[in-house]
């Protein structure tokens, strides 16, 4: 039980440590967007990313991104959109 925690942990944390660069190189452009064309909220934008990920996998044009880990980010990025968003509701 101990490997798991610890490979769950490792897996995780590069997870965290991804976001974390991508942000600081592209800003935080998935949850506060700059909105030039679309008026999507954050939440619909990410799905939109997650989805052109998806087809892009799907049609076998990964182009050398490590899907698996943009996936996760991407999921991730999904639940901080969703509880910024209830927050801002209350």
């Amino acid at each position: 039980m101990k490997d798991f925690e610890q490979e769950v942990t490792a897996v995780l944390w590069g997870i965290g440590e991804m976001l974390k660069k991508k942000n600081a190189a592209y800003g935080d452009s998935a949850l506060s967007p700059v909105r030039i064309f679309s008026k999507a909220d954050p939440v619909e934008q990410i799905l939109v990313r997650i989805d052109d990920k998806l087809s892009r996998l799907a049609r076998g044009h990964a182009a050398g991104e490590d899907v698996e880990d943009d996936l996760m980010g991407y999921l991730v990025l999904l639940k901080v959109a969703k509880m910024r968003r209830k927050r801002e509701e209350r």
